[in-house]
C-alpha cells in the first residue's frame, strides 16, 4: 500500500487537534502553521514524546551536542499560570542549542523555566553537572512524569545568534512536564524551517 502524500491526505484531517491542549492560548507572536506544507521530519518534531536529542541522533546519524547558552536562577515577577506558581517563586531559566557534532548544524533551540522547589535533588544536581538535555536528565533520574503539549506555530526569531545559525523563521512548540500533579517545568522548543537546514535522508 502506498502512503498518501500531504496533498493527497484526508481533507480536513488534523492529527494535532487532540494533542495540543492550549492551542487557543498560543502567544500572539506565533503564526499559524499549515501542516501540509511541513516535511514529515518537521511534523514528527511537533508530536514526538521522547527525548528530542535522541530523535535527532537517529535522524542525522551523528551525536547531537547540547550546548548550554544560559543557565540562571531568577524570581518570577508575576504569577505564572502554566507553572501554577505565584509571583516571586524561584525558577531556573535555561537556554540550550542542539547542534550536530560533525556537521555543526543547529537543529533545535530550547528555552526552559523550571520550578526549583519542585525538582528532586538528583535533577537539580544533574542540571549543573550533566551536559545532556532535560529529557535525558529526567530519564536518568527515573522520576515519573508526563508531558502536556500546549501550543505550536511559526515565529520569527529576534536573536541574532539563532538567526545566524538557523535563519529567522522557526517552527515552535511549547509543553510542560508534570509530576505528582504539579508542573515542574515549561519548555519551548524551536526548529529551523529553512529547507537547506533540514536533515538529509541519504
Amino acid at each position: 500500500m502506498t502512503a498518501l502524500t500531504p496533498t493527497e491526505s484526508v481533507p480536513g484531517f488534523d492529527p494535532l487537534s487532540d494533542l495540543f491542549v492550549a492551542q487557543f492560548a498560543r502567544p500572539p507572536d506565533l503564526m499559524p502553521v499549515n501542516l501540509r506544507t511541513l516535511s514529515p521530519y518537521q511534523r514528527a518534531l511537533l508530536v514526538i514524546d521522547g527525548t528530542v536529542t535522541k530523535f535527532l541522533e537517529a535522524i542525522t546519524m551523528q551525536p547531537i551536542d547540547v550546548v548550554i547558552v544560559s543557565h540562571e536562577i531568577r524570581r518570577l515577577p508575576e504569577r505564572h499560570d502554566w507553572l501554577e506558581v505565584e509571583a516571586d517563586t524561584s525558577a531556573i531559566a535555561r537556554e540550550v542549542m542542539l547542534r550536530g557534532r560533525h556537521d555543526r548544524t543547529l537543529y533545535a533551540f530550547a528555552a526552559s523555566l523550571l520550578v526549583i522547589d519542585r525538582l528532586p535533588d538528583t535533577v537539580k544536581e544533574a542540571l549543573t553537572t550533566n551536559p545532556g538535555g532535560l529529557g535525558r536528565i529526567l530519564l536518568d533520574s527515573k522520576l515519573e512524569t508526563r508531558r502536556e503539549v500546549l501550543w505550536y506555530g511559526r515565529q520569527r526569531s529576534d536573536q541574532p545568534r539563532i538567526n545566524e545559525l538557523a535563519g529567522r523563521e522557526l517552527l515552535s512548540r511549547a509543553y510542560r512536564i508534570i509530576s505528582g500533579g504539579h508542573p515542574l517545568m515549561l519548555i519551548n522548543e524551536q526548529f529551523p524551517m529553512a529547507e537547506d537546514l533540514l536533515p538529509s535522508h541519504e
